[in-house]
C-alpha cells in the first residue's frame, strides 16, 4: 500500500513540475493505476484484480466529483495545469468533498454488500471417500473451530445422509449407537474395515453441550470458493446425523480457517 501511494504522489508531483502533455494522457494514467493497483494489493487472480481497479475507480470518481461540486458551489475559481486542479479554495473543497465522498461510499457498499454478501458465506465441496466424489454446498461458519483433539487436524460438519450409497447404510444408521460404544447393528466385515478409521470428536456448536461426533478421514478434499479452488489434504469429515439447514440451502459447515 505505502508503494502505491507514493507513486501516485511522485506522479502528481512531476505532473506538476514538469509541463508535457504526455503526463495528462488518458493512456498513461490508465496504465498507471493498473501499476498502482497491482503493487498496493496482493492479488490473485485476473477476477480479483478487475473487482479491485473497479473500486480503485469509483473511489476515485466519487471523491474527485464531490470536490469539483464542492468548488463549484462555493463559486471558487480553479485552473488545471497537467491535470492538476489548482485553486485559491482547493483545501476546502478538498476536506468537504472527502466527506460527501466518504458519506456516499459508505452507502454505496452498504448496497453492495447486500447484494453479494450472501455469495461469500458458500462454497462448493468435492469429497472424495472410498474413491467415489460427492459434491456437497458448504456454508462458511467463521464460528466453526472444530478440531479433531488428538491430531488438531480441522473438521468439516456434513450431513451424514450425504455419503448414502458411499459409506455402508449400517455405519450411517448406527452413528449415535457406535457413539455409545454398541457395534452389534453392524456385520463384522464392516467393523473390521470402518471402526479403526472413525474417529470421535466432541463438540458444542451445534446446539448441544458436551456432543459427540463420529469423524472420517477423506482421501481428498477440493474447496470451490469466490471463484478460487484449493485442495486440503489434512481435513476430517465429521459425520452429522441431523439437518444443518431447515431449507437444504447448505448440508456441510466449514471452518474459514479451512478456506
Amino acid at each position: 500500500m505505502p508503494c502505491g501511494s507514493l507513486l501516485a504522489s511522485f506522479y502528481v508531483l512531476i505532473s506538476y513540475i514538469i509541463k508535457n502533455s504526455m503526463f495528462s494522457s488518458i493512456i498513461l494514467k490508465f496504465f498507471l493505476s493498473i501499476i498502482i493497483v497491482n503493487i498496493s494489493f496482493n492479488l490473485r487472480n485476473l477476477s480479483e484484480f478487475i473487482r479491485t481497479i473497479c473500486f480503485f475507480y469509483l473511489t476515485s470518481f466519487t471523491f474527485g466529483g464531490a470536490a469539483f461540486m464542492v468548488i463549484n458551489l462555493v463559486k471558487s475559481g480553479f485552473t488545471v495545469k497537467n491535470g492538476i486542479v489548482i485553486s485559491k479554495s482547493l483545501g476546502k473543497a478538498i476536506f468537504l468533498g472527502c466527506i460527501i465522498a466518504l458519506i456516499t461510499i459508505i452507502f454505496v457498499f452498504k448496497f453492495i454488500k447486500k447484494k453479494f454478501a450472501k455469495e461469500d458465506l458458500f462454497c462448493n465441496l468435492t469429497i472424495n471417500i472410498n474413491n467415489k466424489n460427492i459434491k456437497v454446498i458448504s456454508m462458511v461458519d467463521t464460528g466453526n473451530m472444530l478440531k479433531e483433539p488428538i491430531s488438531n487436524i480441522p473438521v468439516i460438519v456434513v450431513e451424514h445422509s450425504c455419503f448414502d450409497g458411499i459409506i455402508p447404510k449400517e455405519i450411517l444408521d448406527n452413528i449415535d449407537n457406535i457413539l455409545g460404544g454398541d457395534f452389534s447393528g453392524i456385520s463384522k466385515d464392516i467393523q473390521n474395515e470402518y471402526i479403526p478409521k472413525l474417529k470421535l470428536i466432541p463438540f458444542t456448536s451445534l446446539g448441544k453441550q458436551n456432543g459427540m461426533l463420529l469423524g472420517l478421514k477423506p482421501k481428498s478434499l477440493k474447496i470451490e470458493y469466490l471463484e478460487e479452488v484449493k485442495n486440503v489434504e489434512k481435513v476430517i469429515i465429521g459425520l452429522y446425523n441431523k439437518k444443518l439447514s431447515k431449507n437444504s440451502e447448505y448440508k456441510a459447515l466449514i471452518g474459514a480457517n479451512i478456506i
